[in-house]
This record gives structure tokens, sequence and C-alpha cells, in this order.
């Protein structure tokens, strides 16, 4: 998925609120026309509840990684590369690890049985492996908990995503099938099937379980929550704005809100998200919530530009939650937009050893090149390797990892790959994201005149990203359309200045050279 920054947007956790707590207002009084000045341009289904434990990584995945380490020439850094792999596998199921544990502990806290997710001040802080173990327990003494096994999936599709280990993924199939067994049609199982669809990037599947949940439940606020997410990254923009107004009128709260102004902010209406946003902040009480919609304030503020405004916002979800990944990474972003590239790199090198996702990791890599120290070029080849790792291990567990793949290999890896990929993720879903990544990777491809079209339509609906200007810009240039160039780099970064540590400077670079 690809709110603002590529990532999934986190999971909704509220069905559980109590119906007597005061229900937040909705949204339609935040609409606004949009911002002037908007471009245009083993079995888990019969076992207990260890069952659905993920099983380390295996020798394979990591042979297959090592392989193609050594097959970019870099023979003499296998060892180093090796044990970069192996750390890899290691923090993709260190989570598998903890929950396995529990098999041998003695019995803890009973988890109630309830139809509805964990808390968000679970999923989103520090004690999600401490709920999923209690889990694991309630549900060895009540293997017959449909709700229960509804919830641990959940919880294994959100310890998936935050953590980056798609090993999580069959584990949490294994368990919302276990739900579903014991109670066809379940509504929070078909939620959760639903996020989990989602978080492999099966969008079409994602909004068929969301419907069926919706069927069974027309309130659930992570169906309605999912649908949203589905539209979105399905292209459909327009649906996907009639599914916020629907989710607003019908469960109105913090996933909602922030969805409704992701969908606004697609469409150049960064006023109105902003609005949202922190009216989603003001009605945010826990800890996880809190550090959720700062974050998105801040990464919408780096957005356009305002970085002490999005250090801010990162200070305060950090403020909330030190270790929520998120903010470090906008943090460490919007330092490295300020020109404060020794603590961004630092921030960025503890991101990625807790948490290696593509993203971190290619922006670390640029880091590195745009710092230019000795060294520098072999530590960024590194953190591009491990990208094509985690996409290997990402595969390996059922997501689509294809948009992960055009944006990373277009710039810093196989071409031809990137173009592969970009092809096949545009087949299935038209969004400006998908868009952008094939216009990209023709340019790098050389196909310039194939690749413009898709350009324009990334930046059709006033998205206001300095990316997507930048790529148009570079493309224009490239087909000898001159004016239309500046205007797009200069657009870019009249934005966003410190879009890119290597972007920006190419940027400047080709306007300099057109004058």
């Amino acid at each position: 998925m690809s709110p603002r920054t590529n990532q999934s947007a986190p999971e909704s956790g509220h069905e559980g609120r109590p119906e007597a707590e005061p229900t937040p207002p909705t949204l339609r009084a935040a609409e606004t026309t949009p911002e002037e000045g908007a471009t245009g341009g083993a079995d888990g289904a019969s076992g207990g509840p260890g069952a659905g434990s993920a099983e380390p990584v295996g020798r394979g995945d990591r042979s297959a990684a090592l392989r193609r380490f050594s097959a970019a020439g870099r023979r003499w850094r296998a060892v180093q590369l090796g044990l970069c792999a192996a750390s890899l596998a290691v923090a993709l199921t260190a989570g598998a690890v903890v929950v396995g544990a529990v098999r041998d502990t003695g019995g803890t806290t009973p988890v109630a049985s309830t139809s509805g997710a964990i808390s968000p001040a679970l999923l989103a802080g520090g004690d999600l492996d401490a709920s999923i173990r209690s889990l694991q327990a309630h549900l060895r003494a009540q293997p017959r908990d449909f709700g229960g096994w509804a919830t641990l999936g959940l919880a294994d599709v959100e310890q998936a995503r935050t953590k980056g280990d798609p090993s999580r993924y069959p584990q949490a199939q294994r368990a919302l099938d276990r739900s579903l067994a014991l109670r066809p049609d379940n509504d929070a199982a078909l939620a959760g099937r639903a996020a989990l669809a989602a978080a492999r990037h099966d969008f079409t599947g994602a909004l068929t379980y969301a419907d069926r949940a919706l069927k069974q439940n027309p309130y659930s606020e992570r169906a309605l929550s999912s649908r949203i997410d589905a539209l979105v990254e399905l292209g459909r923009y327009t649906d996907a704005s009639k599914a916020a107004d629907l989710a607003d009128a019908r469960r109105p709260g913090v996933p909602v809100f922030t969805r409704y102004a992701y969908v606004h902010e697609l469409r150049g209406d960064v006023r109105t998200a902003r609005r949202v946003l922190q009216q989603a902040l003001g009605t945010a009480t826990s800890r996880g919530d809190i550090a959720y919609v700062a974050t998105a304030l801040g990464q919408l503020a780096w957005s356009q530009g305002q970085y002490k405004t999005a250090l801010g916002h990162y200070a305060r979800a950090l403020a909330a939650d030190e270790n929520y990944l998120p903010a470090l990474e906008g943090r460490a972003r919007a330092q490295a937009a300020q020109g404060d590239t020794a603590e961004a790199i630092r921030g960025m090198e503890q991101l990625v050893d807790r948490c290696p996702l593509p993203q971190p990791l290619v922006e670390l890599g640029e880091l590195y090149e745009a710092r230019g120290k000795e060294g520098d070029r072999a530590r960024a080849r590194d953190q591009y390797a491990l990208v094509d790792a985690w996409v290997s291990l990402a595969r390996a567990n059922g997501v689509d990892a294809d948009l992960d793949t055009a944006l990373a290999a277009a710039d810093h890896g196989d071409r031809e790959a990137a173009l592969k990929a970009a092809r096949a993720e545009w087949a299935r879903r038209h969004t400006v994201h998908t868009a952008d990544a094939l216009a990209w990777a023709l340019h790098r491809s050389g196909r310039d005149r194939e690749a413009l079209p898709y350009a324009r339509q990334a930046t059709a609906t006033g998205y206001r990203n300095a990316v997507f200007l930048y790529h148009r810009g570079m493309i224009e240039r490239a087909v000898g359309r001159t004016d239309q160039a500046r205007a797009s780099l200069a657009s870019a970064l009249r934005l966003n200045p410190g879009f890119s540590p290597l972007g920006a400077r190419e940027a400047r670079k080709a306007l300099e050279a057109g004058k």
C-alpha cells in the first residue's frame, strides 16, 4: 500500500470500543475546497494455539539472498552480506520465536472472548507481543473461541506490518481460517481476512472480504476501514471517497478519520486532510492513536516542505511512544531534508536494524550516496541488496511485492526487473502510485515517450507529491519538452525541496543545465 510513504496504513483496532464511550463528531463539517495552488500537472485449523506460530526463515531463503549478492559481483563482501542477510532473517522471525515460546510457559492473563480486535494502544505500542502471548494462553484453554482466533489473526497481521515480518502472514491466515471454521461468516474473521489480503497487496480480495464482513455487521470499523484502503489501492478514488463518507457516518473515529484525510490528500485537498488529522488527534486518547495520528500529520507536513512543523509532530508521536517506527523514520527523513545528514543517517540506521523494510533501506542507501564518504557507496549497495532479500521473503509468504521491486530496482537495481514488476502491478491496479512507478521504470529503461502518459496520469488527481513531479519533469526533459520539464522540476523543488537526497540534487542539476 502507498499512503504518502508507500507503506501500508496502520490497521484500525477499535472494534471493541465500549458503547458508552462518547462518539466523535463526523467529518463533513471539515470539508473545504481543494487548497489553492494544488498542482494539476503445521495446520492451524486443527491444532492448538501454537499451531499458527511461524516457522523461522529457512536456510534456502538466506542462500537465495546470498546468491543474489554474489551474482552482483561483490564476492569479497560475501561474509559481511551473509551476516546482514542472516540478521534480516532473524529480525523477520524474532516475533515468531516469541509467540512460539508461549507453548512452554505457564498460563497468563486470559483474554476475554470477543469478536473485536485488540486495543489500539496494544497494537501500536510496545505490548503487542504480550497481547499475543495472552491470546495464545487463552486459546490453549479455550480452543473453540472463534472470536479469540479472529483477534489472534488480526494481531499477527499487525505484527507483520509493524515489524516488517511477512513470515507472520501464513500464521495469521491459519488463525483466521480457524475462526471461520468454528463460526462461518463471523464478521471479525472476515474483516481480518480483508486486512490480511490488503497487507499482502491483494486489494481485490480485501474488498471482497470487507464487503462480506459488512453484510454481517454494517458497523464493523475494521471492515469499513479496509474497504476504504482497498478502493484507494485499486485506484477507485471516487468510490473510496464515498466509502469514507459512509464510514464516517457509521463509525467515526481515528481509523476512519485518517483514511478520510488521505482520500482528500490524494485529490490535492491538503487543507482538509490537515484539518481532519488535527481533529483526529484531538479525539485520540491512547498512546497508539496519538503516535499514529501525529505521525500522519508529520508526513503530511514533510510532503509540503514544512520540515520544522513535521519534526514537531514526530516529537509528539515519539513522546507518546518512543519506539513508534513510522515516527522514527519520518523524523530521520525530515532531518535529512533540513540538511542534518549525520542525525538522519544515525536515525535511519537504527530504524533498519529494527525494521528492514524496502523504503527505509533505500532511503538509508541514498543518504550514504549523498554523503559520499569513503565506503559510503559500498554501504549503499548493501542496503539495496537487502531490499532484494526482503522482497524474496515477502513473496515466499504470499505478498505481492511488485511495487516495492519496481520502486527500488528502477534506480538501484535491475532495470529490466523493475519494468517487469511495474507492468505487472499496473495490470492489477491503476493508481497514482503504480502510474508513477511504471512511468519511472519506463524512463530508466530509455522508453520516455511511452513513459510520459503514465507520468501525467500520476499527477492528474492533483496529488501534491514532489517525487511524482520530479519524475514527470525528468521524463519531459528526456522527450524534449523543455519548458514543461522546467515547470515540473521547479514545482517539485518548490513544494518539497528535500523530497529525496539524490532526486532533489538531480532536479537542481537539470534546472541549472537548462539555463
